[in-house]
């Protein structure tokens, strides 16, 4: 049986998806062209983020539109909020299927250069790059290395500054009787976050913080636990278009983000949950 492409939206996962997307009702009078399918252009959007190839050049013969209708409706579904409603129905997913481990969560964020929005609020210099522009990736998993949240940021924002905002940012997770579940127990982090400050905030949330101090000696066996984050963002930036930023807005390289965690999220789902 062939692989399927990663550009491809099965049926199981467009009945997901589809019930959130915008409703466009068409003109009785003067209705104009019949608008492009939603599955198709959903296709156009993951191929270029896949390929990483500009959206003039998304070819024709796919089937998927012209590269600025996928621009235009990627942009539409990330001010919609569809890539969030779809990461919270699919944690919802792998926690009744008990693919979520809220024992401990595990930060860590990685930086990418920007060729594109220098003057975008969340592109800055990079202080490990010579000052060029880039933006940064910040991702909250859970224990398994399943992302919970991925946050946009400028390359000059401090690691430790996102921490909190990416615990309260956790959307509740339901899918199991009781009252959801939307923050870890204790958490786990490098030295980029060492700041008493933040771990009194933590124990302020009721979460306790393992947090690396700079000064002590490497080999404190943080690292066994704290892998995950680091294999979370590899295949966070498996799709070439998030490798570097070519995105000139902010809304639409966050939109390729949050689409992204919303592919990761899909493919460890079992089938039978979807």
């Amino acid at each position: 049986m062939a692989r399927p492409r990663p550009w491809e939206v099965s049926d199981e996962l467009w009945a997901l998806i589809e019930p959130l997307l915008p409703r466009h009702e068409r003109r009785f009078r003067y209705p104009g062209r019949r608008r492009i399918d939603d599955r198709k252009t959903l296709q156009g959007i993951l191929f270029v983020l896949y390929t990483g190839i500009q959206w003039e050049f998304l070819p024709q013969e796919l089937g998927f539109g012209s590269g600025s209708t996928c621009w235009r409706r990627l942009a539409e579904w990330q001010q919609a909020g569809v890539w969030e409603q779809l990461q919270r129905v699919l944690l919802d997913r792998l926690r009744a299927a008990d693919q979520l481990d809220f024992s401990r969560a595990v930060v860590d964020s990685s930086q990418i250069q920007a060729k594109r929005g220098r003057g975008c609020p969340k592109v800055g210099p990079s202080p490990v790059d010579r000052g060029r522009p880039g933006s940064k990736h910040h991702v909250i998993t859970d224990a398994c290395g399943t992302p919970l949240r991925v946050v946009l940021t400028g390359s000059n924002r401090n690691d430790v500054t996102q921490l909190v905002p990416l615990v309260e940012e956790i959307p509740p997770v339901r899918g199991r009787p009781g009252r959801p579940r939307r923050k870890p127990r204790r958490l786990y982090a490098d030295r980029a976050y060492d700041h008493d400050v933040y771990r009194d905030k933590l124990r302020a949330r009721g979460i306790t913080p393992r947090i690396a101090r700079r000064g002590d000696d490497h080999g404190s066996g943080l690292g066994k636990l704290r892998w995950v984050v680091e294999a979370a963002i590899a295949w966070l930036h498996g799709p070439r278009r998030l490798r570097i930023r070519w995105e000139t807005r902010d809304d639409i390289h966050d939109g390729f983000l949050q689409l992204t965690h919303c592919m990761i999220l899909a493919a460890k789902l079992p089938t039978h949950a979807i």
